[in-house]
């Protein structure tokens, strides 16, 4: 009798759990589509920008819809594989449960029937036997409702899986299909207005005398020719507001020494493969192409005296004296984009966007290094 009472208590505890649980999977599926409806509807908006006038930044904003909404599916994802498994480690402890509780019943089926009614400590005993065996079974008959809502529950989660996948699959191609046509629209686009031609020579000259970023940012203004003297409207009201130029997460900091001991006067940004990379403002590309061991840079400058330094992309837009609009695409980070098995891979192991590419920022304020973060607003991904 006493292994029923342990049983009972163990069923009783598997059912709050799965109340619990339930709650859990209508939240997940409002997510999962929530994250299809916005992939839908970057869908829609790419199919809409072969007729759109400005092909660059609506192609741009709809690459930036369809990474959202990846990395919320890609979250979905890994939570439905995360609620799986806890179902199913539920079912293996009610496997326990029901095995105890069949050895009980055999165990009572070979006992003699004059054993079963009439216990030898006598009728009061007995009578005390019957009461709870008459109290365990209205726990078993609902433990048998909870073991069908557990299986009803995997076979949901199963099929949402199946569901989020597809949707998962379908807004990588389309994610794609929209970096393609965001190359060809930058080649294609003829309507940026340019503040000065580059210098071949000059730009040559400085990459050979420069051996750190600080002295090939100070003589920027060498490779310069026929520069408009006008500037882009101040930004100095926007100052802490603008927006980084990549969704990611800051991994170290304005002077923040690395492994290796060295402080450098920017901050390090983490981000996805392939991620994205814009324009926080208006602004001037004052030089874009490799630099030293950052890799790929863009420099651009919003306000006389101000330039804002992006390196380790992975490939650049633009050209040298070209004057852009805010938002527009300045880059792509490296690394390959991700393939939905390693999406599943990953989900299964519970871990979440892989940020696997750094972006490098630097700020200078009339040459001088400043901590980007007084710039940028730093709400993160």
């Amino acid at each position: 009798m006493k292994n029923l009472s342990r049983i009972a208590f163990g069923f009783a505890s598997l059912w709050l759990a799965s109340v619990s649980m339930a709650c859990a999977q209508d939240s997940l599926a409002d997510q999962a589509r929530a994250a299809a409806a916005q992939l839908q509807e970057a869908r829609s908006t790419l199919e809409r920008t072969t007729s759109t006038k400005n092909r660059v930044k609506a192609l741009t904003q709809t690459i930036a819809s369809f990474e959202n909404g990846l990395a919320v599916m890609r979250d979905s994802l890994r939570l439905i594989a995360s609620q799986k498994r806890s179902v199913q480690e539920r079912l293996d402890q009610q496997e326990i449960a029901y095995s105890q509780l069949l050895g009980v019943l055999l165990s009572m089926d070979k006992s003699p029937v004059q054993a079963q009614i009439i216990h030898p400590d006598g009728p009061l005993t007995t009578a005390r036997s019957s009461m709870l065996v008459a109290d365990i079974l209205p726990a078993l008959q609902a433990k048998v409702s909870v073991l069908r809502a557990d299986m009803d529950e995997l076979s949901y989660l199963s099929d949402l899986q199946v569901q989020v996948v597809e949707d998962l699959q379908t807004g990588l191609n389309n994610l794609q299909t929209a970096r393609t046509e965001l190359s060809r629209a930058i080649t294609d686009r003829t309507d940026i207005p340019t503040r000065f031609i580059e210098d071949p020579a000059q730009t040559a000259i400085l990459l050979a005398a420069s051996d750190t970023l600080d002295i090939f940012a100070d003589g920027i203004e060498m490779i310069a020719l026929n520069e408009v003297t006008t500037s882009l409207p101040s930004i100095s009201d926007r100052i802490g507001t603008l927006p980084l130029p990549v969704a990611g997460r800051v991994v170290r900091y304005y002077g923040e020494a690395d492994a290796a001991g060295i402080k450098r006067s920017g901050i390090i940004v983490a981000t996805s493969p392939q991620a994205i990379v814009t324009s926080p403002t208006a602004a001037t590309i004052r030089y874009v192409g490799p630099l030293l061991d950052y890799g790929l840079v863009s420099m651009i400058e919003p306000q006389n005296g101000t330039l804002f330094v992006f390196a380790g992309l992975g490939q650049v837009f633009g050209t040298i004296g070209q004057v852009i609009p805010a938002g527009s695409p300045i880059g792509v980070m490296g690394g390959n984009s991700q393939t939905i098995d390693s999406i599943l891979e990953q989900s299964e192991k519970g871990t979440g966007v892989v940020r696997s590419e750094t972006l490098y920022i630097e700020v200078r304020q009339d040459k001088e290094p400043q901590d980007p973060l007084i710039w940028f607003r730093t709400i993160e991904e």
